[in-house]
């Protein structure tokens, strides 16, 4: 029997699975060889293997997709190639943004030693806190690029509160001192997407909000922008 922790399932049939990913995890075994990652866990859970189609950082925390099946893999990759599925994260930016809704259009590596490559990002700002100077940022991006997010905020001079490769080690001590916000403020809050296999369905899996975001969230003042994207967890 494994010892590994429960997954949170958002979605499963017979083809896919998506579940809630928590921050902290990889989402398969890579340089640092792991012996917890996410797809681990996924495995145990249904008692057999799956195959990873996209990817959230280790910090990132919220829904993830593993296909269950040969036939869905390439089905289910081509659908995130293509743009297919419509990605929603909540982030949580230094300083107050000015602009309320914004497309980010920055060329940015795909890989870590890679060339630059077209990135989009739309993001739009759902709050600006009255207890400190952040802002709470829905960002979709049409483009998967590695921390494509994260870069692009940056790009704006409003980094991500939490990151320890793109952003300020000084605003992330001050937020895990002032505010108890020991991780990145990054959550995939929604993932959307046609069915691969099955004609005329669509996957809508909504992940809530976990409580190290959740708590920090609110003593900023931002409960109420959050109150549209906390919904329970969709289950089969």
């Amino acid at each position: 029997m494994s010892s590994l922790p429960a997954v949170d399932v958002l979605y499963v049939d017979e083809h896919l699975i998506v579940v809630h990913k928590p921050t902290g995890l990889l989402v398969h075994r890579g340089w640092d060889n792991d012996r917890d990652v996410m797809l681990f866990r996924v495995r145990d859970h249904l008692g057999a293997q799956v195959d990873p189609v996209h990817r959230l950082d280790r910090g990132t925390s919220g829904c993830l997709v593993f296909a269950r099946t040969k036939a869905c893999t390439p089905l289910l990759a081509k659908t995130f190639e293509e743009g297919r599925a419509e990605k929603t994260y909540l982030a949580l930016v230094r300083g107050h943004m000015k602009e309320d809704h914004v497309r980010i259009a920055y060329d940015i590596p795909r890989t870590e030693d890679g060339p630059r490559v077209p990135a989009v990002t739309e993001a739009r700002t759902l709050a600006r806190s009255p207890n400190d100077r952040c802002s709470l940022v829905e960002a979709k991006p049409e483009t998967g690029r590695l921390h494509q997010i994260r870069r692009h905020l940056r790009h704006l001079s409003h980094p991500l509160v939490g990151d320890v490769r793109h952003g300020d080690g000084r605003v992330n001590r001050h937020y895990r001192e002032a505010w108890n916000l020991h991780r990145l403020a990054l959550h995939a809050v929604r993932l959307r997407f046609p069915h691969p296999i099955t004609p005329g369905l669509t996957v809508d899996a909504q992940a809530p909000i976990p409580d190290d975001l959740r708590g920090p969230f609110a003593a900023l003042g931002l409960a109420e922008a959050l109150a549209a994207y906390d919904p329970a967890p969709l289950r089969a």
